[in-house]
């Protein structure tokens, strides 16, 4: 089975967002480097997938011309199979994405990147309805607390484990680093 992992989003937009916080970021930088290195070594290929939406103004963290659409600082540097643009949740929508994986016989797409709950979980679902098996690393994925219709808080770690909940034996295998890491062949210990 060929996998291929998938970087959603992790790019310097976010902190230029109000919610944005530094509190969760060395874990899942450390994770998320984990996994590039993984694969980076097992010779698989890793697709880069940013965000662009909004008006396009130097104003908008989203916006090409903002110049924030580049990677996260702290994000490993590696040698993208492919890169693309996206503009909706999905990375498999409008892309060209789902076009490589099947050219390139990609089995199996492994999910990492910002937010847990938006891009992450929403192209998990879209693979995993188009066929592909979907591994999700929790760990390697990044979100933010956010405010409930009700006004409470929901902390992100909260987030993470309704990610995790909704997608397990539903849309994905859940796996930490070394599990998808070992189910790439590698006996890399992240």
């Amino acid at each position: 089975m060929k996998a291929c992992l998938i970087v959603i989003d992790v790019q310097e937009s976010f902190r230029h967002r109000p919610f944005f916080t530094d509190r969760d970021i060395a874990p899942y930088l450390s994770a998320q480097n984990a996994l590039i290195a993984g694969f980076a070594k097992a010779g698989a290929p890793i697709v880069r997938v940013f965000h662009s939406d909004g008006p396009r103004t130097a104003e908008n963290p989203f916006a090409i011309e903002s110049g924030h659409v580049r990677p996260l600082e702290g994000l490993a540097d590696f040698q993208a199979a492919a890169t693309y643009t996206k503009n909706r949740h999905s990375a498999l929508v409008g892309t060209g994405l789902d076009v490589w994986l099947t050219r390139n016989h990609i089995d199996r797409v492994v999910i990492s990147g910002i937010r847990t709950e938006q891009c992450c979980e929403t192209t998990a679902r879209h693979a995993s309805d188009m066929g592909w098996q979907v591994d999700y690393v929790t760990d390697a994925t990044l979100t933010f607390d956010m405010t409930q219709p009700d006004g409470q808080r929901l902390s992100a770690g909260d987030i993470k484990m309704r990610t995790a909940t909704v997608l397990q034996g539903r849309f994905a295998t859940l796996c930490s680093v070394e599990e998808a890491l070992a189910r790439l062949g590698e006996k890399v210990a992240a």
